[in-house]
């Protein structure tokens, strides 16, 4: 085939220092302001944040780290932890966020997989350092966010400096940001290992970018800068859902949360800063629901919220837009993609239904913005129609969605480039994607599927339920049959029998639960999604008494 002609167009690197350094050419008197795990507000501009994170970059290269290495961190969100990024991405070095909601142990594995070169840390995690310090051989330099003063005399974490100290002398100006290509790795993150060892999505500058200008499309999160973005959902959960960047590249103001994530530190910053945009899991807004009704408050600034990492129940939408006038974004995406994958904003075609019609619609995962492709594939691996019925494995494929893992086997994808998500779904003649459940949840009775996800989220919309899981638990007759597993809201009491009664007329009969346990948590995993591994241990030997 001929070689068609090239555009004439500049050679543009796609590379994330472009979007601080967009940030201060436009919006270097935005503001970021941060919960600081000392307690006070701290509030910087975009012109601070570009400052020190060139600072950040000549620090590390003086502290002999190179190109190419990978640079952790173990932090809440903060304008501290972003200058972190910044500066490492900016010199070709790779940002590598750990979970700290992980076990010690597994912190180590996956700082040791990666091959860490440093760490930088908040106080908060001190302790989780001192343990895991001696098992990283090839961590050479540890940096806690602070000054001198944060350090304890008796610290047995060697190579160990405050942040402060870490950067004094440095002024930045030397420092060369980009010129390198924009397929370079800049970020890393592990998933958060539910079956087997974490594994790690090595991002590069340019899915980051990309992944960016997607997020601020109009059918996605939209950002704009007179917006303030309050991101719950944290820096080391799928790069707080690509906020980070998006805040810059959009010259939004950022609010940052620091270590506080219960329901009156998050209202505070959303009321005092007046808060139009944010984003978290729906443990997290179901907390902070409850402290407002307890209190009596209101959110006369918000304007909407998306919500992402697990499915959203009816009843908290429902809270949301009817009672506090804030629209609800339900949105999906993975560690793998970047992580945006879809948007739940209603298509123009279905404004016109009923407020009862549009629910339906509203509690889907959403359309994709432009750069992401979705299918759904029956065993035979054959697209199935978009008809909103026809249920499948869900698939995916973009510039921001992974094709290996790092020190994996080799590609993860299918023949079409496809990468398989693991949920199973549909999509309708709209595009809205729709998941029923993740295929290792899947209720599987007599030969047929029951949506773990749709049960929870009708028992999550009965007032006097506060959390609400659904496994398979063995039957003789049927091979599994479901167990709602409940946690009762505070100051409530409620029955097995009101439980059930409460699923008339909203469920098949046959998918009703045949039985309910009650208990007094019910287990997160690292990103804040039920831990539904630990309650199929624990529930392993239950006994239905329908058996």
């Amino acid at each position: 085939m001929q070689q068609l002609p090239f555009g004439l167009m500049q050679d543009w690197p796609m590379t994330i220092d472009k979007v601080i350094n967009h940030a201060l050419a436009v919006y270097p008197y935005q503001e970021i302001v941060t919960r600081s795990v000392a307690g006070p507000i701290v509030r910087k501009t975009y012109a601070d944040i570009h400052a020190d994170s060139r600072r950040c970059s000549e620090a590390l290269l003086a502290n002999g780290l190179e190109p190419g290495d990978i640079v952790a961190t173990l932090a809440w969100n903060s304008d501290l932890h972003m200058e972190t990024w910044y500066g490492a991405m900016g010199i070709g070095m790779v940002l590598h966020t750990l979970n700290p909601r992980l076990f010690p142990e597994q912190i180590a594995w996956i700082a040791n997989h990666a091959e860490d070169k440093a760490i930088f840390f908040d106080t908060t995690f001190m302790p989780i350092i001192e343990a895991i310090a001696p098992h990283l051989p090839r961590v050479k330099l540890f940096v806690v966010y602070g000054d001198d003063s944060v350090i304890p005399a008796d610290t047995k974490i060697p190579n160990l400096k405050s942040y402060e100290s870490f950067l004094s002398g440095c002024r930045g100006d030397s420092v060369k940001w980009g010129d390198f290509d924009e397929r370079t790795a800049c970020g890393l993150c592990y998933t958060s290992g539910t079956t087997g060892n974490p594994k790690g999505v090595l991002y590069s500058h340019r899915s980051n970018i990309m992944q960016t200008l997607m997020s601020m499309q109009a059918g996605a999160l939209g950002i704009k800068d007179s917006d303030i973005v309050l991101p719950v959902v944290p820096m080391f959960h799928a790069n707080a859902w690509g906020l980070t960047f998006s805040g810059p590249a959009s010259g939004a103001k950022l609010v940052m949360p620091g270590a506080r994530m219960d329901g009156a530190a998050i209202y505070e910053l959303l009321d005092s800063e007046k808060v139009t945009i944010s984003a978290a899991v729906p443990t997290v807004w179901q907390m902070l629901l409850e402290y407002m009704r307890k209190e009596g408050k209101t959110l006369p600034h918000l304007n909407s919220v998306a919500i992402g990492g697990a499915a959203t129940p009816e009843g908290l939408l429902r809270a949301f837009e009817e009672d506090y006038d804030v629209e609800v974004y339900p949105a999906w995406g993975m560690t793998e993609t970047s992580p945006l994958g879809t948007v739940s904003k209603l298509p123009m075609p279905l404004q016109n239904l009923s407020d009862e019609e549009k629910m339906t619609h509203k509690l889907k995962q959403g359309r994709p913005p432009f750069g992401v492709e979705l299918d759904v594939v029956g065993p035979d691996g054959k697209s199935l129609p978009r008809d909103g019925k026809a249920t499948g494995h869900l698939m995916i494929r973009g510039p921001a969605v992974a094709a290996a893992y790092v020190k994996g086997e080799g590609s993860i994808l299918d023949d079409r480039d496809f990468f398989d998500t693991g949920d199973v779904g549909n999509i309708d003649q709209y595009g809205q994607m729709h998941i029923t459940d993740r295929s290792k949840d899947v209720i599987k009775s007599g030969g047929e599927w029951i949506s773990s996800i749709e049960l929870e989220n009708i028992a999550v919309s009965h007032p006097k339920v506060s959390l609400a899981a659904a496994i398979g638990v063995h039957h003789p007759k049927w091979d599994e049959r479901p167990l709602l597993i409940v946690k009762k809201a505070e100051g409530q009491d409620v029955s097995k029998d009101e439980v059930l009664a409460f699923f008339d007329g909203k469920i098949a009969k046959w998918w009703l639960p045949d039985d309910v346990a009650f208990v007094d948590d019910i287990p997160l995993g690292a990103t804040g999604k039920i831990n539904k591994l630990a309650l199929r241990e624990t529930f392993k030997d239950y006994k239905l008494p329908t058996a």
